[in-house]
This record gives structure tokens, sequence and C-alpha cells, in this order.
């Protein structure tokens, strides 16, 4: 036994210890459909009546969606038009792309493959290029590629892990195209876990019915920015980092998005944009810390794309639906909320409550297992830390014993280290666990090409989305390995789509805040604060650095003018 953990957790662990031969011995048996409805509307916080609020404002409005969500949606511009000089373009481009992970890199090079030039495409990222959910993404990338599978099951295990809440075109569009992302990926030299012969190793997933994952190890979403990034950076695309996006433009006179106001973050100075086609790749909102959950995001993901898009008039959906992945890490506490990844689970890893006793079935849909955490906690069945943090048990070690030593260090090398850096050896000791903020599950609505739409599903023109900020991929539930695929996918299709829009479009469009005007009469109706402005760039943790049970204190970016 390592020192990492402290006398009390140790004696919890001995518990563990004592029933893993007889776990090991049965099998848990899957829940029913009915049985996984009744523990997730009775326990998952998207259920909390409490979380959420009617929409008062824009195109959405009447939507239900998390109040932290709410409050950057019913907020004033961070950028004043009245402040802002428009007559000096810094960047004339053709295709504008504002983020900087997965999606954002898919979009350029499909743009790119697509007959634009690398001088007339402009990534523009908040932090640096990859500073992104993508590299976070451990577990694997879903596609069905082998006979016993099909892009059809793949199609019904994703409908169904959604609640059936799902844009059906668009996840047609998800799984046809992924068996092609995984050999492009491949061609592209990504190192994809396979046999000694070269067969391709293949994983299960939560609410998968075939396996389907293509993993590199646990470092699957890093694997895949590497390739990307490098492909990017060596066809010559320009790349403006430190520069988050601060609202679009719009022409006059069409009503088309004509590009972006730029924030360096280095020498806070504006840098106007304009584009024929302006791409959000911008990501989730985890950084928001809902119903007061620590996260797996990055510092970046504060839901920029759908402020920003919703003030053109995007249509929103399932924003009140969120993911809380079950196995955020409960201690230690200099680590918690980060994920432990899904794969853990595929491999072999149960979850266990205080007495022991396997509570779910560890592959169940997402959404279902933290459900199933948060009653064992919550009837008292948790393992509480020294500070009063709860979680449950994830007993690790199962795995090389189900699959032979030395599976946990091959397959979960990052895992191994990070609980390794903290003094657990995770080979011989269970985990503590609880649920984490994990994935927008909801967010602009978009159609099969990418293009943003309204409430009346006319597209917006010049505006394209992939990736996180979208809604209506995964309905109100995301399966395991479908965002890395998601985000190749639909940056892929955004890229082709934004190629051809520009290869139709003779004249360069015009500039302007046009669309705030509408927007702002609608806050003044209601009387927001001036106070209360979005996007809000980055979170702000000082003066409340605990945010456990409540939420952080999220200070808005300070542009002095």
């Amino acid at each position: 036994m390592s020192e990492g953990y402290p006398l009390e957790l140790r004696k919890a662990i001995r518990v563990v210890e004592e029933t893993r031969e007889e776990r090991l011995k049965k099998k848990y048996r899957r829940l029913t459909l009915e049985e996984r409805d009744e523990l997730v509307k009775k326990w998952h916080p998207d259920y909390r009546p409490d979380t959420k609020r009617e929409l008062k404002v824009g195109p959405s409005r009447g939507a239900i969606v998390y109040n932290e969500v709410a409050d950057l949606l019913e907020a004033w511009p961070i950028a004043d038009p009245s402040k802002i000089d428009l007559s000096t373009i810094d960047y004339d481009v053709d295709i504008l792309i504002i983020g900087g992970g997965g999606a954002a890199a898919s979009a350029a090079l499909w743009s790119l493959y697509s007959g634009i030039e690398p001088d007339n495409i402009l990534i523009a990222t908040k932090l640096r290029f990859g500073d992104a959910n993508t590299v976070k993404a451990q577990g694997g990338i879903q596609a069905a590629d082998r006979p016993v599978d099909s892009p059809v099951r793949h199609y019904l295990d994703t409908i169904g892990g959604g609640h059936f809440a799902n844009k059906p075109e668009l996840v047609r569009a998800l799984v046809m195209d992924a068996p092609f992302i995984i050999k492009w990926l491949e061609d592209l030299g990504m190192m994809f876990d396979k046999t000694g012969e070269g067969e391709m190793i293949e994983y299960s997933g939560g609410g998968a019915s075939r396996r389907r994952l293509h993993c590199a190890r646990d470092y699957t979403g890093l694997e895949i920015m590497r390739v990307i990034r490098d492909e990017v950076l060596n066809k010559g695309i320009n790349i403006l980092e430190f520069s988050p996006a601060i609202e679009l433009l719009t022409d006059p006179e069409t009503g088309a998005v004509s590009g972006a106001v730029l924030w360096n973050l280095e020498t806070s100075e504006y840098i106007i944009v304009r584009s024929k086609v302006t791409i959000l790749a911008t990501g989730g909102f985890g950084r928001l810390h809902l119903a007061g959950f620590p996260t797996t995001n990055h510092y970046g993901a504060t839901a920029d794309g759908i402020v920003l898009a919703y003030r053109v008039g995007a249509n929103l959906r399932d924003l009140d639906s969120a993911q809380y992945h079950p196995t955020g890490v409960a201690y230690p506490e200099a680590i918690l909320g980060e994920l432990i990844t899904e794969k853990c689970r595929s491999l072999g890893a149960q979850l266990v409550n205080v007495n022991g006793e396997q509570f779910i079935y560890e592959l169940e849909p997402r959404d279902v297992v933290a459900s199933a955490i948060i009653r064992e906690c919550a009837e008292g069945r948790g393992v509480l830390t020294p500070t009063g943090v709860c979680g449950v048990w994830l007993d690790l070690p199962m795995i090389d014993m189900i699959r032979g030593p030395g599976t946990i260090k091959k397959n979960l090398p990052a895992m191994y280290r990070q609980f390794k850096r903290h003094g657990i050896d995770i080979t011989e000791e269970p985990v503590l666990t609880y649920p984490t903020l994990h994935y927008q599950n909801g967010g602009i609505e978009i159609n099969v090409y990418a293009q943003v739409l309204t409430p009346q599903g006319t597209p917006i023109p010049g505006l394209l989305a992939a990736g996180e900020v979208t809604g209506g991929v995964h309905g109100k539930n995301r399966l395991m390995g479908n965002s890395l695929l998601d985000i190749l996918v639909f940056g892929r299709r955004a890229g082709m789509t934004a190629a051809r829009i520009v290869k139709e479009t003779s004249s360069k469009p015009k500039i302007s805040f046009k669309h705030l005007e509408k927007y702002t009469a609608e806050l003044e109706k209601i009387n927001v604060p001036k106070t209360r402005k979005a996007p809000i760039i980055l979170p702000d943790y000082r003066g409340n650095p605990d945010y456990r049970g409540k939420n952080p204190y999220l200070k808005i970016l300070e542009i002095t003018y």
C-alpha cells in the first residue's frame, strides 16, 4: 500500500479488497430501459428544477436552459460598438475559424483540401492552438468498421443513448462518415492500438452494442490533435493565438455573418477580421461549473460560441441537458474533477460502494452510471474523504486480475501516471470517484452541411459551426467515443461547405454591429443589468477557489477602451 491515501480511506479500501473475489464471480445485470429512465429522472442533475430557468430574450425565447447558460445569453455584449473602429480591417480572409481544437483543425484542413489557399484561411484561438478539450479526451473514437458491426447499429446505439432526442440526419452523417475518418487519421500517421499482426484493436464503450472504440492507449484525443495540428502547421494555414472572439460582425444589408472582432489577450487590442464564411468551433461550457460541479474541461471552455451565435439569430437546442461524466476524480483534491476515462470500465474496473457492493453495470450509458453514483452517495453508501468530498470506489486493480498483469500500465499509461504523482498505485489500489461536468450535449442547431440554423430552420448566411458548440448530434446524452468523431466529421463538413460558399461568393461582405440593435433592445426591455456581460472569455476563481456545491465567481474580462 502506498502513502497516497490517509488512514481512514485505507480502512475503507480493505472492504473493496475483501469483496473482490466474490464480485469477480458475478456479472451485474444491465438495467431495462424503464429502470434506466427512472434512475436518471430521480438522480441526474438535468432533472433538478432549481438548476434551470426559461430564456427571456433571443430567438429561442421560452426554452429551458441551465441558469449559468441563461446568465450568459441574457447579458450585454462585452464589445461596445461605439468604441470600436471598423474602418480598418486587420485580416481580410475567405474563411475565419474561431477555435483551437479538433473541430477547428479539421475545418481548416478540409477547407484547404477543397481548394481554398492557406493564406485565405485564418484560425483564431483563445489560448494556444491545441489548448482544447480534444487533447484531454482519453477513451477513444467510435467507428463501425468491422464485419460484425455496421453504421446502422452505431446509429441505433447513438439514438438510444441520446434518449431519442437526437437530430436523426446528423446522427446518420456521424455514423456514415466514421469509417472514412478513421482511415484519414491513419493515413495522417495516427498510432492506433493494434495487434502484433497489425489488426485494429477495438474496445467496448458504455451504451454500445458492439466493440467499436479505436484508441491510442488513453491518449486518444492528444494523438488525434498531434497529427491534425501537424498537418495544419505543415500546410501553412494562418493561426492567431491568444485572440478570442468577443463579437461577430454582420453585413448590414444582407444580415450575413461577415467576420468577427477578436481581443488580443497579450496587447489588449482589438483585431477586426472580415471573412466570407465564419466557422464557430469554440467547444463547450465546462468552466461554467453547472450546478456547482467540478469539470474535466480546459480553462477556456466558457460557452463563447453559443453566446455569439445566439445574437445573430441562431436556434439553440438541448441546453437543458449536460453530460456529467460518471468518473471524475474525487480524491486527491489536487486533481478534483479530472477525468478517469471510461476505458477503465471497458477493461473491467467495477464501481463499488462503501460496503464493497457493485451497484451498477459499469458500461451503462454515462448519464445512468452518473445517476447511480449520485444515488449511492446521497443515500449514505458513499465514501467520505477527510474534507467531506463524497465518492465511490472504482476498483481498477480488477483490470490486471481479469486481463493479466501489466494491462493497466500498457493500456492506461496516462491514468497510471496521473495517480502515481499523488502516491496512488492504481495497479494495487482503487480510486475514489464522483461525477464531473464533462460535455455540452446541446448547443447551436446545425444541418448536415454544418450550417447554423434559425428557429425556422433556415441557414444563417456566412455562419457554420462544428463540434461541441453544436447541438443535435448527441441528443440528451453522448456516448463515449462519439465526441472525437463528431469534431472530425462535422469539422470536415464545415470546411467543405465553407469552401463551396467561398467559390460561389464573388464580392466582399460589409461589416457592422447591426445585429446587436435588436438584441440589446430586448435586454433593455427586461432590465438586464449593464454589469452582466458576455462572453466571459476566462473564468476567474479569485475569492472563491473552492467551488464544490456552489458556482464560482466568474469575473467578466475587463476591457479598457
